[in-house]
């Protein structure tokens, strides 16, 4: 199963209540952190919801 590393790249300062929730669901908390999670379709939207935000890549196990 593949995996995504996420991190985020720009604050979240400023921007809108849900798009700070979504981050934090992602398990980020401060910019240039790096969470990895498994490929699933629910991470998969709540990276589109916040892709302004972040840097994400592919890894293999």
């Amino acid at each position: 199963m593949s995996k995504l590393k996420i991190t985020l790249v720009k604050s979240v300062i400023d921007r809108p209540v849900t798009q700070k929730r979504v981050v934090e669901a992602l398990g980020l908390k401060k910019t240039n952190r790096t969470k990895v999670h498994n490929d699933a379709p629910h991470i998969r939207g709540m990276i589109n919801k916040v892709k302004h935000l972040l840097k994400v890549e592919e890894v293999n196990e």
